[in-house]
């Protein structure tokens, strides 16, 4: 389902190349892959080995390049951006890479994830005398970089990883240099490919294949990984790290094509969709998806339950986007617009309507309604990962419980309220199973599962005490 009509959004997507004499266009193209994580603003800064230069804006990639600006970058290293708005508002001051210049040198900044003690950092920076540009909680970063007590800036980036907390795949680009680095819990993913000699880093395995890259690796929890005239190197910031990967990017954000921690994401959605079917069977004629993210899952789910695989939900991909729509009324009639249920296929029709997730329960509401008007006998919504319980302060859009409708009603409730004829949720161990559990030896295969279990593997910092109103105020409901 599209990110704005769902209402669960991921921040953004990073990009990065090193030493490719296209690099601008590499980078527009890599990114356009990653549109799906971010549609607010976009951005690119490259290097000629002297400068960096960029341009960024507000909207879609294509929308910001669309007059020529990609023509004025000329350089062999870039980094790139597409935003979604957890942190900050949406402003251009927030739009990435970020570009600092400073007396001696500059420094371009693209981060994806959240800080969970950016708003204790930022306070203690600007009593120091740090002045912010912009809302965003990147700009902390490079503001603990510039009052490092090091001459080395390799030094001074260390010590400022160190200092940050949370969710972040950072991508930064130097006059000479490309590094990225990954938070100690590797929460969002990171990988590095080729083209060539040229050094490639993206959020997503799928935007290698559009630019033609070789996957090499991916960037473990704690490294800082350098990129410059002699090649790829290797260093750590911190070695106390763990593996706990977003399992939200497996149900919902990650492109199916992509590959996360070598797990590929289809793969893992259809292996949910086949112990859903296993755990919550019901006697039906046809299952359906929710386009786009819940396709695979509905696919795995049809042949586990040996039943036909049908589209009955068809999306439109040439609506402007429902969120910014002024009234409810105009955003109701935006999704009804987006999606169509095609009554020739379920009229008269018991239906399994397969999702990825469950999260103010508003959207789920409507398509029953569409499956209903369009002469569905019955609905039957089955979700293919565990109920939204808890928030998430790693980089995605729900910090508090008041939004999670399952935080607050029972199955049954969440049931009667979208109005369908039974509601099921795949299992926690279901989804573990379904994932594949990356990395063995830690538990839940070293995947986060606290949106689901509230079990949080790291503090919560700057969330803290927010965190632990909402639960009093959800246990009061």
């Amino acid at each position: 389902m599209s990110a704005e009509i769902k209402g669960l959004n991921e921040e953004c997507g990073v990009f990065g190349i090193w030493g490719h004499h296209e690099a601008p266009s590499v980078t527009y193209f890599g990114l356009h892959s990653l549109q799906h994580r971010g549609q607010e603003g976009a951005g690119i800064c490259v290097t000629d080995g002297e400068k960096i230069d960029g341009h960024r804006n507000l909207g879609l990639l294509a929308d910001v390049f669309k007059n020529g600006e990609l023509d004025q970058l000329h350089g062999d290293g870039a980094i790139g951006h597409v935003r979604y708005a957890t942190a900050g508002g949406k402003t251009l001051s927030n739009v990435q890479p970020m570009l600092f210049h400073f007396q001696d040198s500059s420094l371009a900044l693209a981060h994806n994830g959240n800080l969970i003690n950016a708003r204790t950092l930022r306070r203690k920076l600007e009593r120091e005398g740090a002045i912010f540009q912009s809302s965003s909680d990147t700009e902390v970063l490079a503001h603990l970089i510039q009052r490092g007590i090091s001459d080395d800036f390799y030094d001074n980036l260390k010590a400022a990883l160190c200092q940050v907390k949370g969710g972040f795949a950072y991508v930064l680009l130097t006059e000479d240099a490309m590094i990225c680095a990954l938070d100690p819990s590797g929460f969002r993913p990171l990988s590095i490919g080729k083209i060539g000699d040229a050094y490639v880093v993206a959020s997503e395995t799928c935007a290698f294949d559009v630019v033609g890259a070789e996957f090499v690796r991916d960037v473990e929890p704690g490294e800082m990984i350098v990129f410059d005239k002699d090649g790829m190197h290797i260093d750590h910031y911190r070695t106390d790290t763990q593996h706990a990967i977003c399992s939200m990017e497996y149900v919902y954000f990650a492109r199916p094509d992509s590959n996360i921690a070598g797990v590929n994401v289809h793969t893992a959605r259809k292996r949910m969709g086949v112990s859903l079917a296993q755990e919550a069977p019901v006697e039906a004629d046809m299952v359906i998806g929710v386009p786009d993210s819940s396709i695979s899952a509905a696919i795995g789910y049809a042949e586990e339950a040996q039943l036909p695989y049908e589209l009955g939900l068809i999306k439109n991909r040439y609506v402007a986007r429902t969120f910014i729509q002024p009234s409810q009324e105009l955003r109701e009639q935006g999704v009804k617009m987006k999606l169509s249920a095609v009554s020739g296929v379920v009229k008269g029709k018991r239906v399994v309507m397969i999702d990825d997730s469950i999260v103010r329960g508003t959207t789920s509401k409507r398509i029953v309604k569409l499956l209903r008007e369009a002469g569905a006998a019955e609905v039957h919504v089955r979700i293919a990962s565990p109920p939204l319980k808890y928030p998430c302060f790693y980089g995605i859009d729900i910090q508090t419980r008041r939004e999670l409708i399952a935080a607050n009603y029972t199955v049954a409730e969440i049931c009667e309220q979208i109005g369908a004829d039974s509601l099921e949720y795949l299992s926690c161990d279901g989804l573990v199973e379904a994932i594949g559990r990356p990395f063995p030896a830690e538990k839940y295969g070293g995947i986060t599962m606290a949106y689901f279990n509230g079990d949080y593997p790291t503090g919560l910092y700057d969330y803290e005490q927010e965190y632990l109103e909402s639960l009093e105020e959800s246990s009061l409901r």
